[in-house]
């Protein structure tokens, strides 16, 4: 499974390398430290998972789920956030987010996550995504 991670903290996308290093089957394809080039690195990598900061320069994790969804329908994304608000969650799941995570205690779900997606991510085709 390949994961591509948009945070503009190098603390937390190399926290989280480490977290996926341990997971079998996930591999971290890229990253990118703002919204314009998580989009274009996105649609570039074409990667299985995604994991978004909901703020970063140029955009929000949000405007980068709303340019990528429509492309990559079966794309699993995961915002991770240090602004859990409710409305923040609502907007992006309705946006198409598969999680909304709090960073401060959701932070260490990840790699359990992306081990339950494996299964997932195996069944589909290419042309299905």
């Amino acid at each position: 499974m390949k994961v591509f991670i948009a945070d503009d903290s190098k603390i937390v996308v190399d926290r989280l390398a480490d977290l996926l290093r341990d997971v079998r089957g996930v591999e971290v394809a890229g990253q990118a430290g703002d919204a314009l080039e998580a989009v274009r690195c996105i649609r570039q990598v074409n990667p299985d998972a995604v994991i978004l900061d909901l703020q970063m320069p140029g955009g929000s994790g949000l405007d980068v789920l709303r340019a990528i969804r429509p492309d990559h329908p079966g794309l699993y994304v995961l915002i991770c956030t240090n602004y859990a608000y409710p409305q923040f969650r609502e907007e992006c799941l309705s946006a198409g987010a598969n999680y909304f995570l709090d960073k401060s205690t959701e932070f260490e779900k990840i790699p359990d996550i992306l081990r339950g997606l494996l299964g997932k991510v195996s069944k589909t085709t290419p042309a299905a995504r």
